[in-house]
């Protein structure tokens, strides 16, 4: 095994290269993992399943048959949310679900398998995914490793816990309205939410929450959500559609600096109203930063309506809930057992949507999305803050409230800026750039155009050369 000290310094891609160049044996980073696990998880109640005898098995018998691929023996942790692992519990965060075991793997898991990931066990989510704080009845609350009274984000907030613990370098996340990047913001990672059906979303789904939701990783470094992408991205058998990936790998495209690019700034919300100053700093430093590499930027709102758009997209996004429970009318008290409160709200809504709103709010997506893809004529990249404030407490959007309006205002005052790119299916990435005094991670974004992912990666990857994020707590 590694000491903690040789594991911390490597990421995933690094780890990957011990192994090929034989310096150590594949078992050994699955073992190192496991120790990490069980010493850091009690503190922040990251990881809920675990699976260590059944990931070794397997590793054995790979090593056994000659089975060589890159990231064999890599060890990779899948949020217990939207991602069947074969024989693996999936429970999407709710008591009512647990022990839910299906017999297959996800297009995206089964190419992380056959690329050599062993699968140790699954992270924490909210029930559904419904908040941006991991805290559920099934599994308890998630603490932040920078300071466990802070929250970690959500819904990714097992994984953005650990990795920032120091478990691993890279774990599972999704993202419907922000749940990769608050909790890369939250826990000082990177993380990458990919264009819409650049990664595939089945054989269990085909056109998840009408493009909205996205799955990919929080990972300590650039190359390795990158090289992550290289893994899974491309459509699978029978999707709706997709975005194509570039005809060279991103991994390699991120060693290559992009041309000259002109980048809008934004230190602001969308409305022009103000953040916490942190917040603020972190787009204003990602702007600097770029500026010095010979980028042009500069401060410029995109032109429309924010709340029209969030609103829309979010009650889309709520009334997917009803295809839980098929029928007409009131959802039943019995079908409603054993589900979180809020969870119970957000249901009765959504079997109260009439298909006439339903529509309309789809093109008031449709309207606001063509009004913010015009930013991207005039400008290569968008810099916006992660989130409008730090990490907050404990218990700021718990799923016993049951006042939805509430309850989705405070949660895109915490989160303004991700929901919207859920809507258009561009690329974002947050990085680490910045820490509040009391030692808090910030994150800046970065938005690209639709299916310009690379640029992305490679503006990412410029601004990690220059300044290398500290991406886990002393």
């Amino acid at each position: 095994m590694l000491t903690r000290d040789e594991w911390m310094t490597h990421d995933m891609v690094a780890l990957a290269a011990l192994v090929a160049r034989k310096e150590v044996a594949p078992r050994d980073l699955l073992e190192t993992a496991i120790r990490e696990i069980e010493a850091q998880n009690p503190a922040v109640n990251a990881v809920v399943v675990t699976q260590f005898e059944e990931a070794l098995a397997a590793l054995e018998a790979r090593v056994a048959a000659g089975d060589t691929p890159r990231f064999l023996g890599v060890p990779y942790l899948v949020k217990d949310l939207h991602a069947p692992v074969k024989g693996l519990p999936l429970s999407n965060g709710s008591e009512r679900f647990k022990g839910t075991v299906f017999d297959f793997d996800s297009t995206l898991i089964g190419r992380l398998r056959a690329a050599g990931f062993g699968f140790l066990g699954r992270t924490a989510s909210p029930e559904f995914g419904l908040t941006l704080e991991t805290d559920s009845a099934a599994w308890g609350t998630t603490r932040n490793p920078w300071n466990h009274d802070r929250g970690a984000g959500g819904s990714s907030g097992g994984a953005g816990a650990a990795v920032a613990s120091g478990m691993m370098p890279a774990a599972h996340a999704t993202d419907s309205a922000g749940s990769i990047r608050i909790p890369a913001a939250f826990n000082g990672l990177v993380g990458l939410k990919p264009s819409r059906a650049l990664n595939p979303f089945g054989p269990h789904r085909g056109d998840p929450n009408h493009g909205i939701s996205h799955e990919h990783a929080v990972t300590v470094s650039v190359r390795d959500s990158a090289a992550l992408l290289d893994v899974t991205a491309g459509p699978d058998a029978g999707a709706p559609y997709f975005t194509a990936k570039p005809a060279e790998p991103f991994e390699t495209l991120i060693t290559r600096a992009p041309r000259k690019l002109r980048i809008g700034l934004v230190k602001t919300r969308f409305d022009g109203a103000p953040v916490d100053p942190d917040c603020a700093e972190a787009a204003a430093m990602t702007g600097r930063m770029l500026a010095d590499l010979g980028h042009e930027v500069e401060e410029a709102l995109p032109d429309f309506d924010v709340h029209a758009l969030t609103d829309a997209m979010i009650r889309v996004l709520v009334a997917s809930l009803a295809g839980l429970f098929p029928g007409a009318g009131d959802v039943k008290e019995e079908e409603l057992a054993g589900l979180e409160p809020m969870t119970r709200i957000c249901l009765q809504y959504s079997r109260s949507v009439n298909l006439s709103d339903h529509l309309m709010r789809t093109a008031i997506i449709n309207r606001e999305v063509r009004r913010l893809a015009a930013y991207f004529e005039t400008f290569d990249l968008l810099i916006t803050p992660a989130t409008a404030v730090p990490p907050p407490p404990h218990k700021t959007l718990p799923m016993t409230d049951t006042d939805m309006e509430d309850f989705l205002s405070r949660l895109f005052d915490i989160s303004p800026f991700s929901a919207p790119f859920n809507a258009s299916g561009q690329p974002a990435i947050v990085l680490p750039v910045h820490h509040t005094a009391e030692g808090l991670p910030v994150g800046s974004q970065i938005v690209g155009r639709l299916a310009d992912d690379a640029l992305v990666l490679q503006a990412a990857a410029q601004i990690e050369a220059a300044c290398p994020f500290r991406a886990r707590p002393a």
